[in-house]
């Protein structure tokens, strides 16, 4: 895209004050320029290994060290035995993220990661967030290019975007001081793309940030991917307010999620895909959201435990040939892709 022609940011906040189904019109009619009438997702499975860590960030109800008093840290062999199942069942990707723990060595960590790749070398395995590399760098007295280098040795393949949050500082300080800053953020990712390796970044909104800090994470993010062309994918996560203690009353409306989904896919001209994340906003208006710019819904998921503790509705997942049919039944073309966005399959 010419630079003249880009969206600034004084221009994106104005979007917001647009009318709601023009604004929509616009970020569908871009949408549908990049992907027609294509959904994607990908057949997957969350594995939060860990639920113990060293962080007290207030927007979390999953550490098991604040209001979650039943910790977990899971052996290698009950991982392997996950994959096994889902592997059996056609699975593609394993996405695998934890708690910050300080209890278990480096090898719990990465070893995980060798095992699954040795065992099942056709399974993606997409591990590791920003703020874990910067705490097991930290923690283990590593550079992040030690943490990186020894990640693509053990056989990841791509990163997830978590622990973006909002890039905004002093958000983060209220938030989740002591965590990965957000420039630190972005040096681990960039260092990760200089590899030749692809990542996520994701937005955590819906809490105690403005439509200014919202406006202000995408334009960073889209600063870097004019660097790198690393990004696989913006991923907006929805707040989800029960069990943490930011003490949120009422979550966002669903006006203003979808208003934010459609100022994403516009501002984001250079990054290709924009997920409507159902495990954070359900799978109803995660479908509304493929017409406000998303192309992306993530996948069959199987179990999640990060976002259910604190009352999202996906601990189990979403079956197959359901989530295929609410798709057709949206006017979408529901569309298998692997974690890198390569078509595998129209359903």
């Amino acid at each position: 895209m010419n630079q003249r022609d880009r969206i600034d940011f004084e221009e994106a906040l104005q979007l917001y004050e647009m009318d709601f189904f023009e604004l929509g019109a616009l970020a569908d009619k871009k949408r549908q320029e990049l992907h027609g009438k294509k959904s994607y997702f990908n057949i997957n499975r969350h594995i939060n290994p860990t639920n113990v860590c060293a962080d007290t960030c207030k927007f979390c109800a999953y550490s098991a060290t604040r209001k979650n008093p039943h910790q977990y840290t899971m052996s290698h062999e009950e991982i392997l035995k996950i994959v096994a199942d889902i592997d059996a069942r056609g699975a593609k990707e394993v996405h695998i993220v934890s708690a910050h723990n300080p209890n278990v060595t480096l090898e719990w960590y990465l070893g995980i990661f060798k095992k699954i790749k040795t065992a099942y070398p056709h399974l993606h395995v997409k591990a590791l967030t920003a703020a874990e590399v910067d705490f097991l760098s930290r923690h283990h007295g590593l550079s992040y290019d030690e943490v990186l280098d020894l990640m693509v040795e053990n056989g990841v393949d791509s990163m997830p975007g978590g622990g973006a949050e909002i890039f905004d500082e002093k958000v983060r300080d209220y938030i989740c001081k002591g965590k990965v800053t957000s420039d630190q953020w972005f040096e681990i990712h960039r260092k990760w793309h200089e590899r030749g390796k692809k990542s996520n970044v994701t937005m955590l909104f819906g809490h105690v940030e403005s439509r200014e800090n919202r406006i202000d994470h995408m334009m960073r993010i889209r600063e870097l991917q004019d660097i790198t062309g690393g990004f696989n994918c913006f991923i907006p996560l929805v707040y989800q307010t029960k069990n943490n203690y930011l003490n949120i009353k009422a979550p966002i409306t669903a006006n203003e999620i979808l208003k934010t989904m459609a100022v994403a896919r516009l501002v984001l001209d250079n990054v290709a895909n924009l997920k409507a994340y159902w495990v954070t906003s359900t799978v109803n208006l995660a479908l509304v959201a493929q017409e406000f710019g998303a192309n992306d819904l993530d996948g069959t998921i199987e179990k999640e435990s990060i976002n259910a503790a604190a009352g999202a509705k996906s601990a189990n997942g979403v079956n197959l040939e359901d989530f295929t049919a609410l798709i057709k039944n949206s006017g979408f073309i529901p569309v298998e892709r692997d974690s890198l966005y390569n078509e595998i399959k129209v359903w």
